[in-house]
C-alpha cells in the first residue's frame, strides 16, 4: 500500500476514534445509575429509565469494541502490517479497507467469507 493511501486511512481512523470518544463523553449521563426515588418518578418512568440506561450501556460497550479495533489498526500501521490479513497475511482489498479501515481480516478469512 502506498504511503499516501495509508495516510488517508490513518486520518479516517483517527477521525472515527475522535468521534467515538466524543459520543462516549456525551452519553455519560445516560449510563449513570437510575435513581430509585419512588416519590419523584413513577414505576413506568423508572422502567423506561432502566431500559434507556441498558441501551446506553450496550452502545458504550459497542463503542469500546470499535475503539479497540481502531487502536489495533493504528498499531498495525505503526508496525508496517496494516493492510494485510492478521490470519493469512494476504493483502486486504483496498475497497474493503475503504468500507472499514479497521478491518483486520481479508474477505477469505472473515467469518462467512
Amino acid at each position: 500500500m502506498d504511503a499516501n493511501r495509508q495516510k488517508e486511512f490513518r486520518a479516517a481512523l483517527l477521525a472515527l476514534q475522535a468521534e467515538l470518544h466524543a459520543a462516549e463523553a456525551a452519553s455519560e449521563d445516560d449510563r449513570a445509575p437510575v435513581a430509585l426515588d419512588q416519590q419523584a418518578v413513577g414505576r413506568l418512568s423508572r422502567m423506561d429509565a432502566f431500559r434507556a440506561q441498558a441501551m446506553a450501556l450496550e452502545t458504550s460497550r459497542r463503542r469500546g469494541v470499535e475503539l479497540r479495533r481502531i487502536a489495533a489498526a493504528l498499531g498495525r500501521m505503526d508496525e508496517g502490517e496494516y493492510g494485510y490479513c492478521v490470519e493469512c497475511g494476504e493483502e486486504i482489498a483496498a475497497l474493503r479497507l475503504e468500507l472499514d479501515p479497521a478491518v483486520p481480516l481479508c474477505i477469505g478469512c472473515a467469518p462467512g467469507g
